[in-house]
């Protein structure tokens, strides 16, 4: 995880703080220093000790520091158990005023990003989250930015219900496509992408787990969403809220991208 947050911190010259909750002591210094010549630690980094409950603490620290994207480890998919009472990283992730990156497989050696999938929903992030898109596959010099967009089924299901001809159920399905595609060329056109391969793709069906099953057909190394507009609560979790799906099935890393934070 240091590895990873360090090629973020580099990425974006940006400044690394780690947040430790628990003892504070000489040997847990000595530890943090270890792990950091381990890993050889290029970027410059400050540590925040704490105690207490670790979510609310690393969230108070979140807050207090003015930090713009946290980094958090999760397993690829929790146990049954774990993820109805919710991991730490979860539960950070959920009640987060910034951005929060989660790398379900860290890596010694982190690699570019290559493979970035965007979760293009209305919502009031959609165009921050394609921004930020953007100017990672820009940094990283991806080769795909892939913007995935819902197919309102709903519009779809009234026409048929109206005993319309084949011809005009296809001409209004066709209509709906590219009124979504549309959508996404106009938000486009206020954010630079001149270098970047765009892919604006239409899914169908249950949006969390068609978007969970595109990310895996394109070998996705990074998936983009905006954060919920409410906070989800255990009921979303029983009967799954699409996000709290892609939460719970991570096929690659994600990236949740909160409005609140308009720096870096």
């Amino acid at each position: 995880m240091l590895a990873e947050a360090d090629r973020l911190a580099q990425l974006f010259s940006a400044e690394l703080l780690l947040v430790h909750v628990g003892h504070h002591g000489s040997e847990e210094e000595q530890k943090i220093a270890q792990l950091a010549r381990a890993v050889k630690l290029n970027s410059d980094y400050k540590i925040v000790w704490r105690q207490g409950d670790p979510v609310k603490e690393i969230l108070r620290a979140c807050r207090e520091e003015q930090i713009d994207l946290l980094v958090a480890g999760a397993l690829k998919k929790e146990k049954m158990v774990r993820h109805y009472v919710g991991s730490v990283a979860r539960a950070i992730m959920r009640k987060a005023d910034c951005s929060v990156y989660m790398v379900n497989n860290p890596s010694l050696n982190p690699q570019p990003i290559q493979q970035i999938v965007v979760n293009a929903e209305d919502s009031a992030h959609v165009e921050r989250a394609i921004a930020v898109a953007c100017r990672m596959a820009e940094l990283e010099k991806s080769s795909w930015v892939h913007i995935v967009r819902e197919l309102k089924l709903l519009g779809l299901a009234l026409t048929a219900s109206e005993q319309s001809t084949e011809q005009e159920y296809s001409e209004y399905k066709q209509s709906l496509m590219r009124d979504e595609i549309n959508s996404v060329e106009e938000i486009l056109s206020s954010i630079p992408h001149d270098k970047i391969k765009i892919n604006i793709k239409m899914l169908s069906g249950k949006s969390g787990f068609e978007l969970c099953r595109f990310v895996e057909r394109k070998q996705g190394d990074l998936l983009i969403v905006g954060a919920p507009q409410r906070r989800l609560s255990f009921f979303d979790r029983i009967f799954p809220h699409d996000l709290e799906y892609v939460f719970g099935e991570l096929p690659c890393n994600l990236l949740v991208v909160n409005q609140q934070k308009q720096n870096g």
